[in-house]
């Protein structure tokens, strides 16, 4: 706690970024442009963003929102160019973003590796464009469909079993300084980001265009290859992550429900697992 405390000062954009994209997710979209607006001109003046990154930021978001007036050839290419821009930001491709180093080589415990975390300013963008792609990630609710959610939720414990099977992770219980940082990093600018990409977005359009099982399938394997820096071994695990969210925003059409999926699994991560330290 003591280390968030000392953050404010530095992180206090982040705020008003948090506010917008949550607005956003919430269907509040009027409320959102304005938060959104107003942190745009903060981060400019403060210098964390350049004109070019908000060039690039106003192009791919007008690019998103025109997709509805497209159909045929021309909206199949405009959502591969708006899939290749979201990449690009999430891998942190566009110069021009100065995202801020929060953790810089620290440790969760004495046996984990050394981490590093950066609170993002491009990532979070993606957020921005694929709602106003595919605004109806956020209006698919449907009746739970219990099955599939069941099968989901019971393969995030399965999944950290496999993991002390394989020798990926070791047990670690503790939370380390700066959990809170973490947590807010992570289920904001991390998971709320990827889940509306991977399931709210590619997989509701692929399963539109394949069917549910392709959507899921397809999705989820191209959510494990863009971990493929961790190795393949962090590939097959993404993978089986991205699966259970997507059963679970399958079951209940509803996005928030796989975004707490992936940050309550990475909270257990952080709680309960390490992993390990190399020899």
């Amino acid at each position: 706690m003591a280390h968030f405390v000392s953050l404010p000062p530095l992180i206090w954009p982040w705020f008003i970024l948090i506010a917008g994209m949550v607005s956003a997710a919430s269907g509040r979209r009027q409320l959102s442009l304005i938060l959104l607006l107003v942190f745009g001109v903060v981060a400019l003046a403060m210098g964390l963003v350049t004109p070019l990154a908000v060039g690039v930021v106003i192009v791919g978001l007008i690019g998103a929102a025109g997709l509805h007036n497209l159909s045929g050839v021309p909206a199949t290419v405009g959502h591969i160019a708006l899939t290749l821009w979201c990449l690009a930001l999430g891998a942190h491709l566009i110069p021009g973003f100065h995202n801020l180093l929060v953790l810089d080589q620290v440790h969760a415990g004495p046996a984990s590796s050394a981490f590093s975390m950066y609170l993002n300013l491009d990532k979070p963008m993606v957020l921005l464009a694929v709602l106003l792609a595919w605004p109806g990630m956020i209006d698919s609710a449907t009746p739970i469909r219990k099955t599939p959610l069941i099968v989901g939720l019971a393969a995030l414990p399965a999944l950290l079993v496999l993991g002390l099977a394989t020798e990926a992770i070791r047990p670690e219980i503790g939370l380390p300084p700066w959990w809170l940082i973490f947590a807010l990093s992570n289920l904001f600018l991390t998971c709320l980001t990827e889940e509306a990409f991977f399931r709210g977005y590619l997989q509701s359009i692929i399963a539109s265009k394949l069917g549910t099982a392709l959507g899921i399938a397809l999705a989820s394997l191209l959510f494990g290859l863009a971990h493929f820096a961790g190795g393949p071994a962090l590939v097959a695990y993404a993978a089986i992550l991205g699966a259970a969210c997507g059963l679970g925003y399958y079951a209940t059409g509803r996005l928030w429900v796989p975004v707490l999926m992936h940050f309550g699994f990475n909270a257990l991560h952080l709680a309960l697992f390490t992993y390990p330290s190399p020899a």
